[in-house]
């Protein structure tokens, strides 16, 4: 007699997938970018006041003061008598000190006044938009609001 060896069928399960090698990667990769991210910082939120399209009855008893930016990068100072004073002319320095120096003394004088510091900004066309962000950093950080933005012939006029 020989013996027939009866075949064993083999178990039907489910073939299974295991994830947990996958979780564990996801949490590595996780940690990965948010260890090796940068946080950028926001731009101040500014409080500005939009000039409204009729001009007030009463015109200010203080000039407002007048800020040029040019493509360059330099931020100039039009005083009264239409001289044009450099304030800053280093593009890649952020802090702009010496023209928060002078919207400081622009803002105590408004104030010692009970007016309101106003500010009026013209921007080259070739001008950085990074500069324009400067200059209205350094307006909050001086505590003024009323800005305006003006065009060649209100700022040379």
């Amino acid at each position: 007699m020989a013996r027939h060896k009866k075949l064993q069928s083999p178990e039907e399960d489910e073939p299974g997938l295991d994830i947990s090698s996958l979780i564990d990667v996801c949490f590595l990769l996780l940690i990965y970018f948010l260890v090796t991210s940068q946080i950028v910082k926001k731009e101040q939120e500014l409080s500005t006041s939009l000039p409204s399209t009729a001009p007030s009855e009463t015109p200010p008893e203080l000039s407002p003061m007048l800020i040029l930016i040019e493509g360059n990068g330099n931020i100039s100072l039009k005083g009264e008598v239409g001289d044009v004073e450099l304030m800053e002319s280093d593009s890649d320095v952020r802090e702009l000190p010496n023209l928060s120096q002078r919207l400081d003394l622009h803002k105590s004088v408004a104030d010692t006044a009970s007016q309101k510091a106003l500010v009026q900004i013209r921007v080259d066309g070739d001008a950085v938009q990074q500069r324009v962000i400067d200059v209205l950093n350094a307006l909050a950080g001086a505590g003024i609001t009323e800005i305006t933005f003006t065009d060649f012939q209100d700022f040379d006029g």
